[in-house]
């Protein structure tokens, strides 16, 4: 091998290794500033809420069974829509200590996460047997008769959207 060849190895060599360092600071860097962004984002969801729609929001009268856990609470809340993000309400839940009650209860998407937490934390009164009209009036889904078998050991979770309010168009 020639000196030639061996300064060109030699320097080639030095530009490969340099440029796998810059690389791997570049990775860091990226994945530090993704880091950051994401957990910024997610304690500002957790500490400072917002709701997912402007008012009036959407109605729903939410069944909680008896039994839920927290974790099937939080899940349940982000399936229909009254939250984003499910961990941070289970952080929420831990952090203020919050507990969740079987009930029905009268939600909204105009709502932030510690507002529905504060009402899933008061044991709702109890409901009279006596009024499932409002419940078939209440649209055309037909779950009027699935609140009151909640505990039945199945699903029992029943979700209701409430229509809006007529417009008055038609006057």
């Amino acid at each position: 091998m020639s000196q030639m060849t061996k300064e060109i190895n030699a320097i080639t060599g030095t530009i490969i290794g340099v440029s796998g360092k810059l690389i791997i600071y570049a990775l860091v860097i990226l994945l530090l500033v993704e880091g950051m962004t994401r957990g910024y984002a997610f304690g500002h969801e957790v500490f400072y809420a917002t709701a997912m729609d402007p008012e009036p929001g959407i109605r729903y009268a939410l069944t909680i069974p008896e039994g839920q856990d927290a974790a099937e609470t939080a899940r349940v809340l982000k399936d229909v829509g009254l939250i984003r993000n499910e961990y941070a309400v289970r952080i929420q839940m831990w952090f203020y200590d919050y507990e969740v009650y079987p009930g029905t209860y009268e939600l909204s998407t105009a709502m932030t996460s510690k507002e529905i937490l504060q009402q899933l934390n008061v044991k709702p009164e109890a409901v009279e047997e006596s009024t499932p009209a409002p419940k078939e009036t209440g649209g055309p889904e037909g779950d009027g008769a699935q609140p009151e078998e909640a505990g039945d050991g199945g699903e029992g979770i029943a979700i209701e959207e409430e229509p809006e309010a007529e417009n008055g168009e038609g006057l």
